[in-house]
Formats: structure tokens, sequence, C-alpha cells
């Protein structure tokens, strides 16, 4: 009989401890529990990091269009109705992806390029930029607009005319159903209104970016591009308090 137990003892003390059902379910509600405490950090990280990289790209964006100037005398890209602008700023960034947030990307954003040779124009696209229509407006002639918002006009806006550095808008996120190209503000040809209805307000979970003059980006609150606000968008100092750009009225 001793010798019996002797054995159970010896075979007992040479096996694993096993988990029973009870322990293997608390360690798994641990872990759930863990897992619901870290998921929304990281999404919460993951959507700061998409728009941090929106940012980065505004920026280039930006640089690409202040160099276009320099190398053109001083005038930004022509409102073209072939070339537009995501081509003309190609060579300086030989990068399509910097048109597209990578927030926006799950809706694959629209773009109205209709040749297959404008790599740029025809790439998925997150924003539009100031149709500067404004002072287009307000400096030509009811011919010379039309012109000018055809796409036939040979000139762009000069960089020396931008009085508010920090305070004009250049680019900005469009809706993902657009395919504009120009945040216009009078598009008295066509009789469309003003395109701030066609601005993406909820890019981001706590608002949309926008590229200004000075080449800085920043986050707009929904809706704080519309009314007074809209003005970032005018060159003149007139205009940003006329409610026919404003209000487009």
């Amino acid at each position: 009989m001793k010798t019996t137990d002797s054995k159970r003892r010896h075979a007992t003390a040479g096996q694993s401890p096993a988990f029973t059902l009870i322990e293997l379910l608390v360690v798994i509600a641990i872990i759930a529990i863990l897992a619901g405490m870290l998921l929304p950090s990281l999404a919460s990280a993951k959507l700061a990091g998409q728009r941090m990289s929106c940012i980065d790209n505004l920026k280039q964006l930006g640089f690409s269009h202040t160099m276009y100037g320099q190398d053109n005398n001083g005038f930004f890209p022509p409102r073209n109705a072939t070339n537009r602008w995501p081509q003309m700023l190609y060579p300086y960034n030989k990068n399509v992806a910097i048109l597209l947030c990578p927030t926006d990307a799950i809706h694959k954003p629209q773009s109205a390029g209709d040749s297959t040779n404008n790599v740029a124009d025809n790439a998925p696209r997150t924003y539009m930029i100031n149709g500067y229509n404004d002072y287009f407006f307000e400096t030509m002639d009811a011919s010379a607009f039309a012109s000018y918002m055809a796409g036939t006009w040979p000139q762009g806006l000069r960089d020396s005319k931008i009085q508010f550095q920090s305070d004009t808008v250049i680019f900005g996120e469009k809706l993902p159903t657009s395919p504009q190209y120009y945040m216009d503000l009078l598009e008295i040809a066509a009789g469309a209104g003003n395109d701030y209805t066609e601005l993406n307000q909820f890019t981001h979970v706590n608002g949309s970016d926008y590229c200004y003059a000075d080449n800085s980006a920043r986050i707009m609150r929904p809706y704080t591009t519309m009314g007074p606000s809209i003005s970032q968008w005018c060159i003149l100092a007139a205009a940003r308090t006329n409610p026919q750009y404003v209000y487009h009225q």
C-alpha cells in the first residue's frame, strides 16, 4: 500500500499543473478588457498620424506652389482647362500621393482629369486650390473674367497680390465626391454659386486641414469655413467683408 501511494505522489509531482476552465476564462476576460482599453488609444494615434500626414501633404503642395511662382516671374499656376494645377505642380514634387489625404483614401476621392497623359490631374485628389475669383472679377472686364473662368486666360495670380500671407487659404480639402479643382467664390458664368458647398468639413474627426499663402497648414473646425470665415479664401481686403463673395448674395 505504501509503495502504491509513493508511486502516485511521484507521478503527481512530475506533472505540470493545468489551468482550470474558470482560470482560463478569467485570463481571456482580462485580455479582452486590456484590448478594449488599448484599441481606442491606438485608433486615436492612427487618426492623429493620418492628420499629420495630411498637414505634411498640404505643406508640400504649398512649397510647390511657391516654387512655381519663383520659376515663373512671380505668377502662380494659371487656370487651365486641360493642364490643371496638379499637373503644373507635379514637376516640383514628382509624387501624386501628396494629393491624397490618408484619411480620405478609403473614399477614393474624385478628380476630373480627362487626359491619361496628365498623371497628376487624373490621380485621386483630396485638395482643391483657391480660384482667386474676387481678385480677377474686380480687376478684369467681363470678357477677360469669362476667359479666366473658362481656363483660357494665360496667367495666374501674381504672388505680390496676396496681402494676408498667413490668413489666405491656398489649398483646402474637398468632398470626395467632388471633382472640383478650384474653390470658386463667384461662378457667375456657370450660375453655380460658391464652391464652399464642395468643402469637406469632416475629413478629420475635429475638422479639415488648410494650407495658407505662407506655406503653413492648420486645421479648421467644422463649419468655420462658412460665413465670415469664408473670407480667408478672398485676396482683396474689400472682398472679405463683401456679401457677394462671403455669402454669394
